[in-house]
């Protein structure tokens, strides 16, 4: 989370230094600006994120050097996902903050004529990207460590489609379909390149109904009889 800060701090810095160095009066160079300040924090987020991932790496040499078996308590798999969740859940607190700060003051969604579906869709663009930050984790690392730089481009590039996405709002029809689709696809994704595959699904699935037959017939086995 804090890496995700940091990227946020200098793409921030980066978008304000751009805007008071240009014209303000110009709507369609400020409208620009924003856009070019959107892309740049994605590639900044990105960038972090590999930094993290190095320095996950080292940390887990060190913790490899220490234990007794010679293996780290701590797989790289878990590190993904725990590092895509981080970035998630912080990403997603600075989506929506600034929405419930206007949902505090006077007025009600749509008295203006705007959309009153604002805050519901902003809920759920919420939630898709904490999703994706953490498919995106787990891609990420494993192309990382496999040296796979086509996984690498696509992830930097579905992310960047996807901040591209949400400037079509308030149009949400066009904005919140397309995001939820490449959710979809990267959650399955990230869940093949987990280790994950549809006869382990059965496998887990046929473990839990075996797991519920027993607790049934133990229950069973467990009420008194009426003699």
């Amino acid at each position: 989370a804090f890496f995700w800060l940091v990227s946020l701090l200098l793409a921030s810095l980066i978008w304000f230094v751009s805007v008071h160095l240009s014209d303000r009066e110009d709507a369609k160079l400020q409208y620009g600006l924003l856009v070019f300040g959107a892309a740049v924090s994605v590639l900044l987020q990105e960038a972090f994120r590999f930094a993290y991932f190095k320095l996950l790496k080292k940390a887990d040499e060190g913790l490899a050097t220490i234990s007794e078996d010679g293996r780290s308590p701590i797989s790289l798999r878990q590190m993904a996902y725990v590092s895509g969740l981080s970035f998630g859940i912080i990403s997603g607190v600075f989506s929506v903050i600034n929405v419930l700060a206007d949902s505090i003051g006077p007025g009600i969604v749509g008295i203006h004529g705007d959309s009153p579906y604002y805050f519901i869709t902003s809920a759920f663009l919420t939630m898709a990207l904490v999703l994706l930050h953490t498919f995106w984790g787990v891609i990420f690392f494993d192309a990382c460590e496999k040296r796979r730089y086509w996984c690498l481009g696509l992830v930097v590039a579905s992310h960047l489609l996807t901040s591209g996405l949400t400037f079509l709002n308030p149009w949400y029809e066009a904005s919140l379909v397309p995001i939820f689709i490449i959710t979809l696809c990267t959650g399955l994704w990230a869940f093949v390149t987990a280790g994950g595959s549809f006869r382990n699904v059965l496998k887990c699935l046929s473990c839990k109904q075996e797991d519920d037959s027993r607790v049934m017939m133990y229950s069973a086995l467990q009420v008194p009889s009426e003699d």
